[in-house]
């Protein structure tokens, strides 16, 4: 199973403690260019360095922002590839228990959330047009896409390996069953996004979406015994909300094709996806491959 391949001879906790030290510097290194540029950009223009880090996002174009702030994530995704190597394992190993690792599934759950989203942004368009700008610019989409199809793929699969690959095993390593590692990587990866401005924006109330997101890629990933339809829909989820709608108040400051000027409130739309559609979701994916056995997947015990 899944979780079981972290039961290695010689792999013991304290390993992915270090193993998150070494992911969490990488990161970090990956954020002086982005530094770098920032700091070059107000000394040739004589402008006071930003004290606060979203001020950051206004300083360079959006393009060249929005590269440089997931170029950390590339660079934790070679201290990820190195760090496996400290359990005796290779990258596929944290990201599925099939021989190979399954394209498939990773396109199916791509396509599936892609659509959906595409959809209900068109309907939102006819329905509320007064909230939305149209924000389309041939030439700055045309590299917005380029660096989106590569760097948030690149940036969703990090952190899906971190949170429900490595650490999700890690965790099963240490408490010897599976709704452990469940709940904290859930909860993790919820809180991971509190810095976001969507939550200074609309209220810690937007944390129920994070951390429901982040316990239904848990359920994916240990119903179905590997990452793929939690990295396809992690990838759709951000690929084409960084292509579709940008606002004021979001993480990704881009090129779009439409900004959403509407006041933003946290109400029905926080819960929707949570609530209604991601159990419409796992009753697909349960069907479509056949899962079965819940309360054991979810909850059972980890044997070495």
């Amino acid at each position: 199973m899944f979780l079981q391949q972290a039961f290695l001879p010689g792999n013991k906790f304290w390993k992915y403690i270090l193993g998150g030290l070494l992911i969490f510097i990488a990161n970090v290194i990956g954020q002086v260019p982005l530094l770098v540029a920032v700091m070059v950009k107000c000394f040739a223009e004589d402008k006071p360095m930003p004290v606060v880090t979203s001020d950051f996002m206004n300083v360079l174009n959006k393009n060249l922002t929005f590269f440089l702030l997931l170029l950390s994530f590339a660079v934790a995704l070679v201290g990820i590839y190195f760090v496996v190597k400290i359990h005796d394992q290779k990258i596929k190993d944290i990201i599925t228990s099939r021989m190979r690792i399954d394209w498939s599934r990773f396109i199916f759950a791509f396509s599936i959330w892609a659509i959906f989203q595409i959809i209900t942004t068109i309907v939102g368009y006819f329905t509320s047009p007064q909230d939305f700008l149209w924000n389309f610019n041939l030439m700055p989409f045309l590299m917005l896409l380029v660096i989106a199809v590569v760097m948030v793929t690149i940036q969703t699969s990090v952190e899906e390996l971190i949170f429900r690959g490595y650490f999700m095993q890690g965790f099963g390593l240490l408490a010897k069953n599976k709704w452990v590692p469940l709940l904290v990587t859930s909860v993790s990866f919820g809180l991971l996004h509190f810095a976001n401005p969507e939550v200074d924006k609309l209220g810690n109330i937007v944390m129920i979406y994070y951390i429901g997101t982040g316990l239904f890629l848990g359920i994916i990933t240990l119903m179905d015994e590997g990452m793929e339809l939690s990295m396809g829909f992690h990838a759709a989820n951000n690929l084409i909300g960084a292509l579709l709608v940008t606002s004021d108040w979001s993480a990704f400051q881009t090129d779009s094709v439409f900004k959403d000027v509407s006041e933003p409130g946290a109400g029905f739309e926080v819960v929707l996806p949570v609530f209604i559609v991601y159990p419409i979701l796992l009753f697909l994916f349960s069907k479509k491959y056949n899962w079965t056995n819940w309360k054991e997947k979810l909850t059972g015990k980890l044997i070495e």
